[in-house]
């Protein structure tokens, strides 16, 4: 059997990883890095907009921007982009938006059919 954990053991852990994507296009690498939960939950929380009569409806625009500004970071951990630009971002090249989106994705256990519910809801 393998240890009980205790709260001090969780919060303790370095559970964070970052994976590095090749991104010749622009000339190097960009490292992703998994999401805190409440980075995560402000990323989904982000997919959702009031709709008509406050009713919540789907915000997909600019989803892989998003996906990368809030998972891209430096050789330090800081975050590579701010919420400004964002729309910026959304303007490179899909090809390689959609390796990153991939990638940060996959590290986050985000998988195609979790956005697609994300989408729905």
């Amino acid at each position: 059997m393998s240890k009980v954990l205790t709260a001090a053991d969780i919060l303790a852990a370095d559970d964070l990883e970052t994976v590095t994507v090749e991104c010749p296009e622009w000339g190097g690498d960009v490292m992703v890095k998994s999401m805190t939960g409440t980075e995560r939950d402000a990323f989904e929380t982000s997919l959702t907009k009031k709709g008509k009569g406050g009713k919540p409806e789907s915000d997909t625009a600019n989803m892989r921007a998003r996906m990368v500004a809030a998972a891209a970071v430096d050789d330090k951990g800081a975050p590579l982009f701010t919420a400004a630009q964002v729309a910026d971002l959304g303007k490179k090249n899909a090809k390689v938006l959609d390796r990153l989106f991939d990638a940060a994705s996959k590290l986050n256990g985000m998988f195609d059919g979790d956005v697609e519910a994300a989408k729905k809801d």
